[in-house]
């Protein structure tokens, strides 16, 4: 039987894999106990101990490698631990004017929007704090704002970290004109509102949880590790300005929880509009044609736009871009895994599993299957509410490799073209090797097939423009820097999403001091 591909649903012809789907809920980080707490009489969390598998790899690993504020204790000055707003802003300050702060430590969460961060970190001298565009739609938000801070120390070295996988909540981070940056173990979260503006396109706000190269001067060497992002407005996380020698490890995307959860951030949103679902156009229409609220809470509970390479189409900057994503725990992503145009890719490892936006997805065709013609005309021609499905995407001569990794229920694995197939300029290259892909089609039949993306008639594409042989945009089209080593992919899930040795924030216990290091090595017990 011929799949929506064109190409017969697996038996044979490729490895088959064996991989078990997990509910989408998204459980605490679980504890490793030993039954014997002296102090609280009850079970007590054991430490992880550092291991290789968490080293610093990849494009950030170029020398001169990231090292952020360097290994220093808590008693140097140029440590510094910060509760509030103020200490936050201060310290940044500090670091940004070289001024002798190296290492930030985030003790909690900080809400950080423009209404909470207080007079005294507004009006302090060259504050990092700015305001961003204004919330429009979203209740929590119109009382928080929007923040916008730089991180730019003029000669580099920064770590910020949480030892506790601490919250950001209403703030934009910009990373500009700087080197040697480090981000680990914190949560990014509350920074998405639904878009009347743009009709659904998310191309008002401008709200990305961090960017990188944004304004004057170059950004390279960056590491962000271990962090958790939810839905933003506009991305996760932009590459801009020809920004460079960036990796990004053992990261998780986990959208919205709001078909469990009656107080999400997202369905606070949804029943704001439904209080007054008149006034905006294109939720009524949505509401009037045939959505429930539950439905539409369904549909957006997935991260949107996840990774933008590169800044305008053709900008000449593009092609300086390099970057490194691996353990990458992508849950219901929409778009962007990444989207790069010009520069250099390396993806390995990564996990995308996207059941549950692909069952939203097929929810919200079967109801436009029920409107008229001339309302799904308006819907398609007016308002975007259409989770794509794009798994990693090369564009612009980019070079894109994924290795080892594994995309469960993606419409579109990989894509070499969002522009115009029929001109070769906006054309990227893009390969997968020894990747895995599954996908449950709408009959019953299920393709399950690991291999190259080049064998015949494999399905992951891309399938957009004539295909480009894959190189390395490197001056002998070799590899950039040597393969790191690499999970085998039958084994990723279970890896990037141990609970308590995974991906994410809050999820790695271990001695504080291992969050300012870049190796690790394994204790001779253990060799």
């Amino acid at each position: 039987m011929l799949n929506r591909f064109g190409f017969l649903a697996t038996m044979g012809g490729y490895a088959l894999v064996a991989i078990v789907f997990a509910a989408l809920a998204i459980p605490a980080p679980a504890k490793v106990t030993d039954g014997n707490d002296p102090i609280n009489g009850e079970d007590s969390i054991q430490p992880v101990s550092p291991n290789p598998i968490y080293n610093l790899t990849g494009f950030a690993a170029q020398e001169p490698a990231v090292t952020g504020g360097g290994v220093i204790t808590e008693t140097d000055p140029a440590y510094r631990q910060v509760s509030t707003p103020l200490e936050f802003a201060e310290a940044l300050y500090l670091a940004n004017k070289d001024k002798g702060v190296k290492v930030i430590e985030i003790m909690n969460d900080l809400d950080l929007g423009w209404n909470e961060i207080g007079p005294e970190v507004r009006n302090m001298t060259s504050t990092p704090f700015v305001s961003a565009i204004a919330p429009k739609l979203h209740p929590v938000l119109m009382e928080t704002g929007v923040s916008s801070i730089t991180i730019n120390p003029k000669k580099g070295g920064l770590t910020i970290f949480s030892a506790d996988g601490a919250t950001i909540r209403h703030c934009i981070w910009n990373i500009k004109a700087t080197y040697n940056i480090i981000i680990r173990n914190l949560t990014f979260d509350e920074l998405w509102e639904w878009d009347e503006q743009s009709k659904g396109d998310y191309d008002k706000n401008n709200w990305d949880f961090i960017t990188l190269g944004v304004g004057g001067g170059t950004v390279h060497h960056v590491w962000i590790d271990h962090c958790t992002f939810t839905k933003a407005y506009d991305g996760i996380i932009d590459t801009k300005g020809g920004a460079c020698n960036v990796t990004y490890s053992w990261n998780k995307y986990v959208g919205d929880n709001g078909e469990t959860d009656p107080n999400s951030f997202v369905r606070l949103q949804i029943d704001a509009l439904e209080a007054n679902k008149q006034a905006y156009p294109m939720y009524n229409f949505l509401r009037t044609r045939g959505f429930e609220v539950e439905d539409i809470v369904r549909i957006m509970q997935g991260p949107g736009k996840l990774h933008a390479i590169g800044e305008l189409s053709l900008h000449p900057d593009n092609v300086n871009s390099t970057v490194t994503f691996h353990h990458q725990w992508y849950i219901n992503a929409w778009d962007r895994l990444p989207r790069l145009a010009g520069g250099m890719v390396h993806n390995y490892n990564i996990f995308v599993d996207d059941t549950g936006v692909l069952a939203a997805r097929r929810l919200r065709d079967g109801i436009v299957e029920t409107m008229s013609t001339a309302d799904q005309k308006k819907l398609k021609d007016t308002y975007n509410f259409k989770p794509p499905i794009n798994g990693s995407i090369s564009t612009e001569n980019g070079a894109m490799l994924v290795e080892k990794s594994v995309y469960i229920n993606c419409n579109w694995p990989l894509r070499n073209n969002q522009t115009d197939p029929d001109n070769p300029i906006y054309t990227g290259k893009i390969k997968a090797e020894d990747s895995i892909y599954i996908y449950h089609e709408t009959n019953g039949d299920i393709t399950c097939i690991r291999g190259d993306s080049t064998d015949p008639n494999n399905p992951m594409g891309p399938f957009q423009a004539p295909i480009i042989p894959f190189s390395w945009n490197t001056p002998d089209g070799e590899r950039p820097y040597p393969p790191p080593p690499m999970d085998d992919p039958n084994d990723l899930e279970a890896i990037v999403t141990n609970p308590t040795a995974g991906a994410g924030a809050g999820v790695i216990n271990w001695e504080k001091s291992n969050w300012l290091k870049t190796t690790y090595e394994l204790p001779p017990d253990e060799n």
